[in-house]
């Protein structure tokens, strides 16, 4: 099984779609894996698992400090009304498979 190390910026649909499918409300400190890098570097990521492959997507530092520095106060309402990303609806089958 191969194991490929991810950067948050550079993620496919398809990882992209298997992180939120394993993370659906995000994910937290329980489930980020810190290891030395080749450069001995510590990276801290998250895993996720394909038949062939354990992908292990790099957290990106900034990407908290913007979430940590982030004030409502400093947008305008405007900003708020148009969503960034469209959110697929959940499809009901997959509720019921739960």
């Amino acid at each position: 099984m191969k194991r490929v190390i991810v950067d948050f910026k550079k993620l496919t649909p398809e990882i992209l779609s298997l992180l939120v499918e394993k993370y659906p409300d995000g994910y937290d400190d329980d489930h980020i894996i810190s290891f030395k890098n080749a450069k001995g570097e510590t990276v801290d990521a998250v895993e996720v698992r394909t038949e062939d492959a354990i992908y292990l997507v790099k957290v990106s530092t900034r990407l908290e400090n913007t979430m940590a520095n982030f004030d409502e106060d400093d947008y305008d309402d405007d900003d708020f009304n148009e969503p960034i990303v469209d959110i697929p609806e959940k499809d009901n089958d997959e509720e019921d498979e739960d």
